[in-house]
């Protein structure tokens, strides 16, 4: 009988045993840690008054990373010298703030770090969190809050500054360019809404900027900004809408230089549409020259023939629409190869049926001789066109009548086109043809409430205009021959009658022109007539 309870005895130890060590094998897992770090105390405290430190330290319940820190840190107002703020790629229980700049007098302060403070294990972010002092008696306690628009964008961008700048005895609207504002907050993650809290009482001027560089400052060439017309007073209730636009950047030539034999480059910012380049040395017999724009960048070429044999050029630049003149810019020469002629056609492939057709070419294009075109259809029927020059894009645009199912070559036979240098073209030989009327879809669009003259744009969901009409009186606008898919209605209020979009400049007060989006896509389909209304306010 012993024997027996000693043999069950020793089977029941073996079981939990085994249990004990089956249980030490088995992941436990547990729910995933998904709290906040949160601050235990800070020295000095949050919301301080009459602060004198140069170090602050706040201390957490856990061990914390900083994220994104040189993004997601805005301190207002901002500090000329920036502070240095610890750790930086690794975790502690506590972050240090180490301040150089000298502190303003009687002013709050705010450090507010986003979602930058996480857990070092499972990355929770302690969202919005603000550290708050005051070097005078009292911590100001008003805010001013408002909506981030797009002037041009259905949708605004993100990481948005605002700022205040009060509106004392030093105030001039070239400060944005110079000077750090007295209060600044950050759209963040948020996108559209702002709130610039612990403001003090007064009169300012309300600024928004796509702040590219950080900095806090306006540069015209890289950030967008948006303002308030007039200045606001704080305490206010209101909620302030602001519109972000790019500026026309100033119109300047940058330089000029030689880049081939004949050709002399001048780069430039801002509209070339009225630049004028006029050359002051004694030309010699026969002298020619052309000026054409690079397609992609913001540079004028000045063509001329023949060469000069000299060491230097002289020009006068202009542009009377800037009131801008810049004489006697001097271009070093030298002995360069020419350039060939190269020639290109746009569309290749599939041509629409209301486009056209455009060759392009490398040198400036002198003539066209249709003599040695020939432009037949699938039946090898000749194919009737008329062409004009676009001088300053240097391309030959061919218009003809498009049908449908219908294949199409053009073949440039040797010396039908001819540069200004006397160069022609190789036989170059094209191939298009068209689809079937029913493989696109057609939308008419019908205004009410609209104030003309406007420009209706047919855009796809990354606002990419691909198609438009310019109206000055109410009627339906027809748009046809569109590629089945989506699209958005956009109305440019016309203003000017320029038949484009003219931005904003905060120098001369002006707002962009306005546009409206029609609320919802647009489903064009293959074979499909699309009526829509859009009722503007």
């Amino acid at each position: 009988m012993r024997t027996k309870l000693l043999n069950v005895i020793s089977l029941l130890i073996a079981f939990v045993f085994l249990i004990n060590c089956a249980n030490r094998g088995r992941p436990q897992g547990g729910e995933k840690d998904s709290e906040p770090p949160k601050v235990l105390k800070a020295s000095p405290e949050n919301y301080a008054t009459n602060f004198s430190s140069e170090e602050i330290r706040i201390y957490f319940d856990e061990y914390v990373k900083l994220q994104n820190i040189q993004k997601q840190l805005i301190i207002s107002p901002p500090m000329e010298t920036q502070p240095e703020v610890l750790p930086l790629g690794t975790a502690s229980k506590y972050i240090t703030i180490k301040i150089f700049d000298t502190l303003q007098p009687n002013t709050t302060y705010a450090f507010n770090f986003g979602q930058s403070v996480v857990d070092n294990n499972e990355g929770n972010p302690y969202p919005f969190f603000r550290y708050v002092f005051s070097t005078g008696d009292y911590i100001d306690s008003l805010t001013v809050k408002g909506n981030i628009l797009d002037a041009e964008k259905l949708k605004p961008e993100e990481y948005v500054s605002v700022m205040l700048y009060e509106m004392d005895s030093t105030y001039t609207d070239s400060i944005i360019y110079k000077k750090n504002p007295k209060y600044i907050t950050n759209t963040l993650d948020s996108v559209s809404t702002f709130t610039i809290e612990n403001v003090k009482e007064g009169t300012y001027k309300l600024i928004a900027l796509k702040d590219e560089n950080q900095n806090n400052t306006f540069q015209q060439k890289s950030d967008k900004i948006g303002f308030l017309e007039g200045t606001i007073t704080v305490p206010t209730d209101t909620l302030y809408d602001l519109s972000l636009f790019k500026e026309e950047v100033d119109f300047k030539v940058l330089r000029g230089s030689q880049v081939s034999g004949s050709k002399i480059a001048f780069g430039f910012e801002g509209d070339s549409k009225n630049m004028e380049i006029e050359l002051l040395d004694t030309v010699p017999e026969n002298y020619k020259y052309r000026i054409t724009k690079d397609k992609e960048a913001d540079t004028l070429y000045y063509w001329h023939t023949p060469k000069f044999d000299r060491d230097s050029l002289l020009f006068n630049i202009s542009n009377k629409e800037f009131n801008y003149r810049r004489d006697s810019l001097v271009v070093k020469m030298r002995d360069m190869l020419k350039d060939t002629l190269v020639t290109s056609l746009d569309p290749r492939g599939t041509i629409k049926f209301e486009d056209f057709i455009e060759i392009a070419g490398t040198t400036p294009f002198e003539k066209l001789d249709k003599s040695q075109i020939i432009f037949i259809d699938k039946d090898t029927l000749l194919v009737d066109y008329t062409y004009v020059l676009d001088t300053i894009n240097n391309k030959y645009i061919l218009d003809f009548d498009i049908k449908e199912s219908q294949k199409y070559l053009l073949q440039l036979l040797p010396g039908a086109l001819t540069d200004m240098y006397e160069n022609v073209n190789d036989t170059i030989d094209f191939a298009l043809r068209t689809k079937q009327f029913s493989d696109y879809g057609n939308v008419r669009v019908t205004l009410q409430n609209a104030k003309y003259p406007v420009i209706v744009q047919l855009t796809d969901e990354q606002g990419e205009v691909k198609a438009e009409k310019f109206s000055t009186e109410p009627e339906p606008l027809d748009f046809r021959f569109l590629d089945p898919k989506k699209y958005y209605i956009r109305v440019v209020f016309d203003a000017n009658g320029n038949q484009k979009w003219d931005s904003g400049s905060f120098l001369e007060h002006r707002q962009p022109e306005r546009i409206s989006y029609f609320p919802e896509l647009l489903d064009v389909r293959a074979g499909w007539d699309l009526v829509q209304t859009f009722t503007l306010e």
